[in-house]
């Protein structure tokens, strides 16, 4: 790890400038879900244990360069103290005047939030001056928002050159987990990669098959690389102008090695609505007025198999409809199998995206799994074997 921790960083009477993912559903001015904020409580806590000052930068939404005051991030400070346990104060800018009284007027073991950083249309830009505004009010840089190091943005690039850098616990946790599940992994590994389009993760599926020893692929990817082998899908959801690429993606996995897992039973209905009538056919027999909606038991068997077989897992995405019973069964059954073994010790699981922490928390199976990630968008492009300016950042 080329990257510092906030242990390595002399953080007594400094001002440390935070980059937190705080970015959480709010109606009418209220959180509903404060699962981000509970993320970054290690890190605020520790910079205050270590005599230091933390200061939050954070965006909200996507204000582009403009005040919008359904945007301000004044509304998540009930919040925020509840989950930290002590004042937050408020600044109703991330620059300037307003920002610099703010963290002069802090006492020992507060918090301070500074507004928006995209009300500043530079920060989408790593703009160098607004870089350098923000990099003035701060001693040391803590990056704490892993979600959103695939932006070169000032908050998360542009500072990590700016002023003495480390990473925060969440980032340490999220690159130490990632690190371990595909830079320097216990083989065997094996990737669970779901979702409704193969179109969406070419680049996920062609890195992968280089880097796993089996590549489980659910839901409507599924449909797509069956269609490819010739087999009738009926009405499913399938990407059939992707079927030479699926069966490209197939070739290259036998060349390197990586043992492809497709459905070789599904449960099929003809409307897509909860507790539609349905049944399970071979994976080459679905009724043409039909569409294939989640893997069957056989399958199902034949995954618990291959993840008792292995020892590093990774997770993106479903392998059914599983926001709809029963077509949840095969998620379920999959990761109920994967949290097991990872509570055993036998396992290593790393899972991340939104309807992957989802799909997770609904099947009971998210609690035992090694770690899950609350990040989508970077989660993926780590997946995909992109280069994080976030991250890369830190490593300067």
């Amino acid at each position: 790890m080329a990257w510092k921790t906030l242990d390595q960083m002399e953080l007594a009477g400094k001002r440390v400038l935070t980059r937190v993912d705080i970015n959480v559903p709010v109606a009418d001015g209220v959180v509903t879900d404060a699962t981000r904020i509970d993320r970054i409580v290690p890190t605020v806590r520790d910079i205050l244990a270590a005599g230091g000052k933390p200061i939050l930068l954070a965006h909200f939404g996507r204000p582009k360069g403009e005040r919008v005051p359904e945007m301000s991030l004044q509304q998540l400070v009930p919040a925020l103290e509840t989950a930290f346990g002590t004042t937050v104060m408020f600044a109703a800018d991330c620059v300037g005047p307003a920002a610099d009284a703010a963290i002069n007027a802090m006492g020992d073991g507060q918090v301070l939030l500074l507004e928006n950083t995209r009300y500043h249309a530079g920060e989408t830009k790593n703009d160098a001056d607004l870089t350098a505004q923000m990099a003035a009010l701060g001693d040391v840089f803590c990056n704490d928002a892993f979600s959103a190091a695939h932006r070169a943005h000032s908050s998360t690039c542009g500072l990590a050159h700016a002023l003495p850098s480390c990473a925060g616990r969440l980032m340490q946790a999220e690159l130490s987990a990632l690190e371990g599940a595909l830079g320097t992994p216990v083989r065997p590994v094996t990737a669970v990669v779901g979702g409704a389009k193969v179109s969406t993760k070419l680049e996920l599926l062609g890195n992968l098959v280089g880097k796993v020893d089996n590549l489980v692929i659910g839901g409507g990817m599924a449909n797509t690389f069956l269609a490819a082998q010739g087999i009738d899908v009926g009405k499913s959801l399938a990407e059939h102008d992707m079927t030479d690429t699926a069966s490209e993606i197939m070739t290259k996995a036998k060349a390197a090695g990586c043992n492809i897992v497709l459905p070789s039973d599904v449960v099929v209905a003809r409307e897509f609505a909860a507790n539609a009538a349905n049944e399970t056919v071979a994976a080459n027999a679905c009724p043409a007025d039909a569409m294939i909606l989640d893997a069957g038991p056989e399958t199902v068997a034949a995954v618990a198999k291959v993840f008792d077989a292995s020892k590093t897992l990774i997770w993106n995405g479903p392998m059914g409809a599983f926001e709809i019973e029963p077509f949840n069964a095969a998620t379920d059954a999959a990761a109920l199998q994967a949290a097991a073994l990872t509570k055993s010790g036998s396992l290593v699981s790393v899972a991340g995206g939104g309807d992957t922490v989802a799909a997770l928390n609904a099947s009971g199976a998210a609690d035992d799994f090694t770690y899950i990630s609350t990040a989508g968008g970077a989660f993926l492009e780590w997946m995909e074997g992109k280069e994080l300016p976030g991250v890369a950042a830190l490593n300067q």
